[in-house]
């Protein structure tokens, strides 16, 4: 996520993690990093990541470009600090102490970040550097399914499972837009077809009819990917029947 004018990892991580060195040159600092990113985050959200820059962001500040430097070395930096705080961290399930509740209640959580920043979607892909509030979201994956059999990759990778599910509904509802469903368009006329030429796609037809048409693709894929890892614990302890949940 380097640029030119960064160091790379090194600097994201330093200001993601700390500790904050305070600049050598120029006046005594009136921003913080969390301003800095507020104000990132409210230009991707209303246009998008590509027209977050060290210029729109300065300019929203009232500072210089220049000055903007001197807290954040390029705009992969910026960014990385962005998601570290819009993302947030997890926060947990009240009351719900088995894994699949937790779980489900996470892969709800981050739908809901998704949707409220967008941008996120095309901001954590590929690698790069983490801060400590995202990785809060790791952390609580591994953890609740920690004692029922797993192996330390095994469950890292659920959560890996969990969110690319997520991250494909939300790139759907993205897609789909403030001014309507374009999905939701396309299949009622797709739809219309199946029905015309029933005979040639019996098993489309069939299920298109079914009464309840609501999109449940989130819950379904999700219970699905639960369901799953319940049969892996449920053989890795080696008992019958639905484990903790």
């Amino acid at each position: 996520m380097s640029n030119g004018s960064g160091g790379g990892a090194v600097d994201t991580a330093r200001l993601l993690w700390g500790p904050h060195p305070k600049p050598t040159r120029g006046p005594k600092p009136a921003l913080t990093l969390e301003r800095i990113a507020r104000a990132g985050i409210e230009i991707a959200d209303a246009e998008g990541l590509g027209a977050v820059s060290m210029q729109r962001v300065a300019g929203l500040l009232d500072y210089t470009k220049m000055s903007l430097y001197r807290y954040v070395p390029g705009k992969a930096e910026l960014v990385a600090l962005m998601v570290e705080e819009a993302v947030g961290a997890p926060s947990p399930a009240p009351g719900e102490p088995n894994w699949r509740s937790q779980l489900r209640d996470w892969a709800y959580q981050l739908t809901k970040a998704f949707g409220a920043h967008p941008w996120l979607l095309d901001a954590t892909v590929g690698p790069r550097m983490t801060g400590p509030r995202e990785l809060a979201w790791l952390e609580r994956v591994v953890a609740a399914l920690d004692g029922n059999g797993l192996t330390g990759p095994e469950r890292m990778d659920a959560a890996v499972l969990l969110a690319g599910h997520v991250r494909g509904i939300a790139e759907q509802a993205r897609a789909a837009g403030p001014a309507g469903d374009p999905e939701a368009q396309l299949l009622a006329v797709l739809g219309g077809l199946v029905r015309e030429h029933a005979e040639r796609f019996p098993a489309l037809a069939s299920a298109m009819a079914a009464p309840d048409g609501r999109d449940q693709a989130l819950e379904f894929g999700l219970e699905r990917i639960l369901d799953g890892l319940d049969a892996l614990i449920t053989r890795r302890q080696g008992r019958h029947g639905v484990a903790d949940g």
